[in-house]
């Protein structure tokens, strides 16, 4: 189920299914119910400017609730789930509030939350660090990825060395040397310099928006739309990201709602909205449940396309 897709960079996007998701959102909401004009359903007749007489208006009426109706409209509303805004799913007690919105939302994906452990979200890299080592890990498997990435932090000099001062003092060919391609090398140095030039900064970074998020690091070569969403929702812990392009999420929605065929991405805002504003744990409970399902190719064939802890 790692489907792919080739951008004209040269970075392939595709899904991450399986263990490996299980790492792991300010709410850019984009759309949604409510705004606009309601109307009262009363037409009113207003004067015209050269007309003398006072058109009729018709009144209001307001229906007069009894004490039952009231006291029903009383437990609606304390039974209610009050979301509050959180910026990282790793606040306290912020898995907690996601799921009780998510159970009360959507009995299905209750169901299922149920027979699945809540998702743990620890913070251990800079927004930088994990860029990178989401570059390093694009396309490999689990074991080949992991060797090379050691090697990459032995380079620069331990964990804490991986700046992007350092990275862009390596040359190509100490990234070749430890096993990196040319082409990643490229992306890694564009990173870096993006990052040293003043375009993007780890600060910046954790206060933009989502929207700006995907406009500003998919200027980066080999960084595409879905490895943002990643990015937000396991390195971020940015609780309300719906990666619609991603073939997990949208496989999971086909079989936690039975669908015939699987979703476009363009229908998944319209499945989904009911999860806001906890939809980064929504497609978080669709990887479960596709892993469940058992994928298509063994696990450990599937391409390692993005680590970020």
């Amino acid at each position: 189920m790692g489907k792919q897709k080739q951008r004209s960079d040269g970075v392939t996007e595709g899904t991450v299914v399986g263990r490996d998701a299980e790492a792991g959102v300010l709410v850019g909401v984009e759309g949604g119910s409510g705004g606009g004009c309601v109307s009262s359903g009363v037409d009113e007749a207003l004067p015209s400017p050269s007309s003398s007489t006072i058109a009729f208006r018709e009144r209001k009426t307001r229906k007069v609730l009894n004490s039952g109706e009231k006291r029903e409209n009383r437990k609606a509303k304390a039974d209610a789930i009050i979301v509050p805004p959180l910026r990282t799913l790793s606040e306290e007690g912020a898995i907690a509030l996601a799921i009780q919105h998510l159970k009360a939302c959507d009995p299905l994906l209750g169901r299922l939350i149920d027979i699945h452990h809540p998702p743990i979200f620890h913070k251990q890299h800079t927004p930088f660090h994990s860029l990178a080592r989401s570059i390093l890990y694009q396309q490999l498997a689990i074991k080949a990825a992991a060797s090379i990435y050691s090697r990459f932090i032995a380079l620069c000099g331990g964990e804490s060395g991986v700046v992007p001062e350092t990275v862009l003092r390596l040359s190509p060919l100490q990234l070749r040397q430890i096993g990196v391609s040319a082409r990643k090398a490229g992306y890694l140095h564009d990173l870096a310099a993006k990052f040293s030039d003043g375009l993007l900064s780890d600060a910046a970074i954790l206060e933009m928006d989502d929207q700006s998020l995907v406009s500003m690091l998919t200027m980066v070569k080999g960084i595409g739309v879905w490895s943002v969403h990643m990015f937000m929702i396991f390195a971020l812990h940015r609780p309300d990201v719906l990666p619609v392009g991603d073939v997990g999420v949208r496989k999971g929605v086909q079989l936690l709602y039975g669908l015939n065929q699987l979703p476009q991405p363009s229908q998944m805002d319209k499945f989904c909205d009911r999860w806001r504003p906890y939809r980064s744990v929504g497609s978080w409970y669709m990887w479960r449940l596709v892993e469940a399902k058992g994928p298509t190719v063994p696990a450990d064939q599937l391409p390692r396309l993005v680590n970020f802890n």
